[in-house]
């Protein structure tokens, strides 16, 4: 029988347990397997089972539609749980209650329980299935009805792929390249690990996207004799304006989603005002706008093609002709990759900030700043500097010509920011940011 840890007094001590849950023996490259994650569920229980469940995969959009579909069963007077991945300032935006994540004091007196609990099972997870497990453990004491589980890579062997309940609803947004590494080099091969959250007879909520894709998703669903509900976009016109255009992508399929689970299980229809006060929800880091002294500065983690170039349309609708000096950094990728990267942002980029990022353990690399400018003279774009301290970078962003700055890339560069904003406006909260519900 393990030893009893203490009960971590803050974020911190939970981040220092966390430490030896990074280590090789625990996340081994290609450790990706439902065994481990399975027992340890087995173990606790499957408290996975014990309420309803809106799993949520895809390539881009996820956060932002768990956020929309969290909101709107809010809305509808139901107490739901949320789980998103990779946190961006804490690691309790993890495991959020009603949207509020838990609170410092709450979320280290639960770990320290769930903790000591995983450490009589005997099984050795990984940092991501712990966290998981975390969420799903703490959603059953919280009594939750409903918990919305954002995928963190890919979906068939991801860890929250542990829930087989009949009445799941499975949600995947747009697919594109990312993660090839792991999830395969094709759109099919990408769309094969997304479709592999779909379980025996559950229902499937589905843009209707690119043939070969849809071609796999409606295969998966047929397998799993799941109901399939392919959803055609509708014109940005008969959407709030006041969401940005992605986000009402993102926002409309939510929306869908939760009229199929209002019909299956019997909710509240939802009036307008109660629809539109769901587009209020705060979504971190995607398209958040701030202003911070003389500047509009914007953090988005979009950190593929993919995502970046939804981010410029978005950004190209709200502020026409408007260039940006843009402060970026990417995990360490392949070149041909940052080389899209580079290409979706020049019809925005004034001139381009590149810099660096460290994170625990060197859990993540950033991609060194010579490949990045080797990305930018392939393209033509000839802006660009390095500054290697992100937060110096970030000092110098706020001295740019640009009246609106753009921080974007990998979410571990909006780890290192957001944080230090916070300290230095001094709030402890969100509550520093200009915000504004258009930004959604």
């Amino acid at each position: 029988m393990k030893e009893i840890i203490e009960q971590p007094k803050s974020f911190v001590d939970v981040r220092a347990l966390l430490k030896g849950y990074l280590s090789p023996h625990h996340s081994p490259k290609g450790a990706y397997t439902l065994e481990r994650i399975g027992k340890l569920m087995d173990f606790l229980g499957n408290p996975q089972n014990d309420y309803k469940i809106i799993h949520v995969a895809g390539t881009s959009g996820k956060t932002s539609t768990c956020y929309y579909v969290a909101a709107l069963l809010k809305q509808a007077g139901i107490k739901t749980g949320l789980s998103v991945s990779p946190h961006i300032d804490e690691l309790n935006e993890r495991t959020q209650i009603q949207l509020e994540p838990l609170s410092e004091a709450r979320f280290c007196k639960e770990f320290a329980i769930f903790h000591n609990i995983v450490q009589q099972s005997g099984i050795s997870p990984t940092y991501f299935e712990l966290l998981t497990a975390f969420a799903f453990w703490e959603f059953k004491r919280a009594k939750c009805e409903y918990a919305v589980i954002e995928v963190g890579i890919g979906g068939l062997l991801d860890a929250t792929n542990v829930i087989f309940s009949k009445d799941k609803l499975a949600v995947i947004t747009d697919i594109g390249l990312d993660h090839q590494e792991v999830l395969g080099k094709s759109l099919p091969e990408i769309a094969a690990q997304k479709s592999g959250i779909i379980k025996p007879y559950n229902s499937v909520v589905s843009y209707n996207q690119a043939q070969d894709v849809m071609e796999i998703i409606r295969q998966a669903a047929s397998r799993q004799h799941a109901e399939l509900h392919e959803i055609l976009p509708i014109k940005n016109s008969q959407l709030p304006e006041a969401l940005s255009l992605f986000q009402r992508r993102n926002w409309y399929l939510a929306v869908a989603t939760y009229k199929i689970l209002a019909s299956k299980n019997n909710l509240p229809e939802l009036n307008q005002n109660q629809l539109l006060d769901s587009t209020s929800v705060y979504i971190p880091a995607r398209m958040e706008i701030l202003q911070f002294t003389d500047k509009t500065v914007i953090l988005d983690g979009s950190h593929n093609q993919q995502k970046l170039e939804t981010l410029v349309g978005s950004l190209t609708d709200k502020y026409p002709h408007q260039k940006f000096t843009i402060l970026a950094s990417f995990v360490n990728t392949k070149q041909d990759s940052l080389v899209g990267c580079i290409k979706a942002l020049m019809p925005i980029c004034d001139q381009l900030i590149i810099t660096t990022f460290a994170t625990e353990n060197n859990e993540k690399a950033s991609t060194d700043p010579s490949k990045v400018v080797a990305a930018c003279e392939s393209v033509g774009l000839g802006q660009w500097r390095i500054i290697l301290h992100p937060e110096k970078a970030f000092e110098e962003l706020l001295h740019a010509s640009s009246s609106v700055v753009l921080v974007t890339g990998s979410f571990y560069l909006l780890n290192h920011i957001r944080p230090k904003l916070k300290i230095r406006l001094g709030k402890g909260d969100n509550s520093f940011f200009t915000y504004n519900s258009s930004v959604g």
